[in-house]
């Protein structure tokens, strides 16, 4: 249901108010350019910054723009459980096809803390979850043992894995076994990834470059020798891009990439600002390399 090349969608600012008409041809970019689902409001979306409304408005316009075209995995994560629970369920409500929940920031809740708070959204809801571990965002690593007690519950699906620790694949796949949705949140790391047992990546790459990345993913997860090879090609091809996109705080990087192409403006809101000029050049320099501009 979700596997492969599914973008962390950007959420564009004119005058630091949601643009509604630029956010509705950027979802129709990804559905004509091979993206196989849809994020929105995750952490490149700048759900750290967008109000309530504006949360459940990007979500809202994603569902009906995707129009069941691609699944759409909202982010509805919060460190208050309540709120985590009132976005989740709002989700359901508009038609999303699940949710992506990051750890509590802040809190630093134990593990025993983190298996409740997600126990508790998944007793109010009825769409699938996917945990989305990143603990250099949100200092709380959920460990494997607490992931398989989730994985009990009835909604609980995969993991967005943004460790960073490619072991952790290998350790998950043992654990809890093949049907158990990894998907990479690191898109440098993602040909290892999947060759360990993951299915694809919510990727921050995907909002510039749709095409490479899904070809790249249903590449990765095939077996024959020529498709090894053109994997490597273009995981060559990505690596810089993926890199570029990471030299400043996300997605600070990605939104001045996806200006260069004409698909929203750089604007973030504070505190992230816009990249330095030194770093608009190296970002440049790999999307023509890359011949995306």
């Amino acid at each position: 249901m979700f596997k492969g090349s599914n973008v962390a969608l950007v959420t564009p600012f004119k005058n630091d108010k949601l643009d509604d008409e630029t956010y509705i041809n950027l979802i129709h970019f990804h559905i004509k350019n091979g993206t196989n689902g849809l994020v929105p409001a995750g952490t490149t979306g700048e759900s750290p910054t967008l109000n309530h409304h504006e949360h459940e408005r990007v979500i809202e316009l994603c569902v009906k723009e995707s129009n069941g075209k691609l699944p759409v995995f909202a982010g509805t994560g919060s460190n208050s459980t309540v709120e985590a629970i009132s976005l989740t369920t709002h989700a359901e409500k508009i038609g999303a096809n699940g949710a992506l929940i990051v750890t509590p920031y802040y809190n630093k809740p134990t593990q025993e803390g983190l298996y409740q708070h997600y126990k508790a959204i998944n007793d109010k809801c009825g769409i699938p979850i996917i945990i989305y571990n990143i603990p250099g965002r949100s200092v709380i690593d959920m460990s494997v043992e607490t992931m398989a007690r989730l994985y009990e519950l009835k909604n609980i699906i995969g993991v967005k894995d943004a460790t960073g620790d490619l072991s952790r694949v290998n350790e998950t796949l043992k654990k809890l076994g093949k049907d158990f949705i990894q998907l990479t949140g690191n898109d440098d790391n993602a040909l290892e990834f999947n060759k360990r047992g993951g299915v694809g990546a919510i990727s921050v790459t995907a909002n510039i470059a749709p095409k490479l990345c899904s070809e790249f993913q249903k590449l990765s997860v095939m077996n024959d020798e020529k498709s090894a090879l053109e994997t490597k090609k273009l995981n060559d091809i990505l690596q810089p891009i993926h890199n570029s996109m990471f030299i400043e705080s996300n997605p600070s990087p990605v939104k001045y990439a996806a200006k260069l192409l004409g698909l929203c403006e750089e604007d973030v809101r504070l505190p992230l600002v816009k990249v330095t000029e030194k770093n608009k050049e190296i970002i440049k320099k790999t999307l023509k390399t890359a011949n995306l501009i």
